[in-house]
């Protein structure tokens, strides 16, 4: 069965020897051209994941660091509108604060009058709600920092796979019979592990980043829960 499959790459070009370059003159695209079809595949395919994983972190990167940029001065103001009994004042100063701290402390206003517990349990949910916004497309990071890696070790079996063959079939085996197998496994085990590596540190900076916010916004509720169990309230 194997026989047959690399017969089929040999058929369609697959398994080729590669075309000689004179020394000196290979530039990035004639090495990854050199891994042959399989090798060029698999290297297009962590090209994308790169790409992919290149926006992922940009956007996330943004959009945290858009929600760590919290007013010092925000909680204060509400502090002044609750105590002075202007409620809608404070819900207005939320409504025109685009920030997951400004949306959980509107929801503790909307429910002032029940119970605290009652109020402590809607702001939790207004905060894992805005947790899972903020962790939107980390899993798909995370994935690629897996994937990529093993994606080029089977670039690596394949090509390794093929100069074997190469090398059993042929009666005179000369360096550039192996090269092309050869390619292949070096090339895409390369690339696979560039990708992963950049994708995991790219996910452990967001991560990072999410857990400072995530510390901002449990500061800010229970700065906002003390504040209603006041005696001045």
């Amino acid at each position: 069965m194997l026989e047959n499959i690399i017969l089929l790459f040999q058929s369609t070009d697959i398994v080729r020897e590669p075309e000689v370059v004179q020394q000196g003159s290979q530039s990035l695209f004639d090495i990854i051209r050199s891994g042959g079809p399989i090798g060029m595949t698999i290297v297009a395919m962590q090209l994308g994941m790169s790409f992919l994983a290149f926006y992922i972190f940009i956007e996330r990167f943004l959009t945290i660091k858009k929600a760590s940029q919290i007013d010092e001065s925000f909680m204060n103001n509400i502090r002044i509108n609750v105590q002075s009994g202007n409620i809608q004042g404070a819900k207005a100063l939320c409504q025109s604060t685009d920030s997951p701290v400004a949306r959980m402390v509107e929801k503790g206003l909307m429910r002032i009058g029940k119970p605290l517990r009652d109020i402590d349990a809607a702001i939790e949910n207004v905060g894992n709600l805005e947790i899972f916004k903020l962790e939107k497309n980390l899993s798909s990071l995370a994935t690629i920092a897996g994937a990529s890696p093993m994606i080029g070790f089977l670039g690596t079996v394949t090509g390794m796979i093929i100069a074997f063959y190469q090398m059993a079939s042929q009666q005179n085996v000369t360096p550039g019979v192996l090269a092309g197998g050869i390619y292949q496994a070096l090339i895409t085990t390369a690339f696979g592990l560039v990708v992963g590596i950049f994708a995991l540190v790219a996910y452990n900076i967001l991560v990072a980043n999410v857990e400072k916010v995530v510390f901002k916004m449990e500061r800010s509720t229970t700065e906002f829960m003390d504040l209603l169990q006041e005696p001045t309230l």
